[in-house]
């Protein structure tokens, strides 16, 4: 049955929601739309009376394509929503804090990015899965990703017809390196010789940095280089990277500014040094992670870069072994950078220290905001948080926030330039 909805406001995931309430994809508040009920959800959906703030989509890919939630909105609209969202976020926990203006990534500039793919009759397919579906769609032309990335997806399909089973796919993360493409797999069948040997011609044809197969690397032509400040490090397959190099420049000019002229700082999920790295031109660093594939990525790239501060590179579970208040005795500043689970028994540890300043960053405004309260609550005061959209046309949030001891002015806090 066809029914009618105006929808109110936006969910977390990007949906429109009208009364019931009942989700509507691609539409926006205010906006009065017709469609099939299934459940609480929307389907064929005709905009009666659209939004001032509906745009073309950018991409040809946007309606059938899954990977972009927001393209329809404006993006003006998309960022006073997801300042919004995390305002909301705290308000939840009873706090305020001053927004400064959100940072948006260009198009075209994702350089990691995970596709399926997997063999057909014909051939083999490859691209982001349609809006709550398996079924693949084929992106050529998309407008998210560094162009690098869209010339993998051949690369995608080549490695589906070797190496996916008949009515599986597998997922392919492709990052862009100064050497190439770094290309992880997973999900393939298990490696024996023909397959190897098949995979490592695969990458020679292809001309890729790297290969990994479930881990295990196939072929490796040159080095998959980041560089992180001063140094250069090969992160292993898969690792976490920011999605975006103006996002990851915008989150670290912001931890510069809240780290300040600290002479000892804690890089507390520290991944392969995209803060601890660029911060030991300055200060002498203390990186924790719980991969241990990526903190020896970070010890060497430190190890052989020029010109920096000392860098000890630990290798711990911080959610089952956060840093207590004594390890964290003799450290200016704290950068934390968890995964979206938030840290909350490392902030608890925090919340107990002498620990003047802390640089929180956060792809979580939910986790952040619950962590933000014990923050304050142990005496340490928000003084701004920064939004920083490297998801372009998502509903992902990304943001650094900076927090200092009350005694802490930030006018004493002078940044590292």
């Amino acid at each position: 049955m066809i029914t009618e909805h105006e929808i109110l406001r936006l969910g977390h995931q990007g949906d429109g929601i009208a009364s019931g309430p009942v989700y509507a994809a691609a539409t926006l508040p205010g906006e009065t739309v017709r469609g099939v009920l299934s459940g609480s959800h929307l389907t064929d959906i005709r905009i009666e009376t659209p939004s001032p703030d509906r745009v073309q989509p950018p991409c040809r890919h946007a309606k059938s394509c899954g990977g972009c939630q927001l393209q329809h909105a404006s993006d003006e609209f998309v960022a006073h929503w997801k300042q919004d969202i995390v305002a909301l976020a705290l308000e939840g926990q009873g706090l305020v804090a001053p927004m400064r203006t959100i940072l948006t990534s260009p198009a075209q500039t994702r350089r990691r990015a995970v596709v399926s793919a997997r063999r057909t009759k014909k051939g083999a397919m490859a691209g982001f899965h349609a809006r709550g579906s398996d079924v693949i769609v084929e992106i050529p032309h998309c407008e998210l990703v560094d162009p690098r990335l869209r010339g993998g997806l051949p690369l995608a399909e080549a490695l589906a017809s070797a190496g996916a089973s008949r009515k599986g796919e597998i997922s392919v993360t492709l990052t862009v390196t100064e050497n190439g493409l770094d290309v992880a797999v997973t999900g393939g069948k298990p490696t024996d010789g023909p397959l190897e040997a098949a995979l490592a011609q695969l990458a020679e044809r292809f001309g890729v940095a790297r290969l990994a197969w479930d881990g295990e690397v196939i072929a490796m032509r040159q080095p998959p280089v980041q560089h992180f400040g001063a140094a250069s490090v090969t992160p292993p397959p898969g690792a976490f990277l920011q999605a975006t190099p103006e996002g990851e420049a915008a989150l670290l000019a912001g931890v510069r500014e809240i780290v300040g002229d600290a002479e000892r700082i804690v890089d507390l999920f520290a991944g392969c040094g995209t803060f601890s790295l660029p911060l030991a031109a300055r200060a002498e660093v203390l990186a924790v992670e719980g991969d241990a594939g990526m903190i020896r990525a970070l010890d060497q790239g430190w190890r052989q870069a020029q010109g920096l501060k000392k860098v000890t590179a630990i290798a711990r579970d911080l959610f089952r072994r956060p840093l207590v208040p004594q390890e964290l005795t003799g450290f200016d500043a704290a950068v934390l950078d968890p995964p979206r689970a938030g840290a909350e028994a490392q902030v608890a540890m925090l919340a107990e220290s002498s620990l003047d300043r802390i640089a929180y960053v956060s792809c979580n405004p939910l986790t952040f905001a619950r962590d933000a309260r014990v923050l304050t609550g142990a005496g340490y005061r928000l003084a701004w948080v920064q939004v920083v959209d490297q998801f372009r046309w998502s509903s992902h949030i990304e943001l650094v926030a900076a927090f200092f001891r009350t005694a802490v002015q930030e006018s004493d806090v002078r940044p590292h330039l």
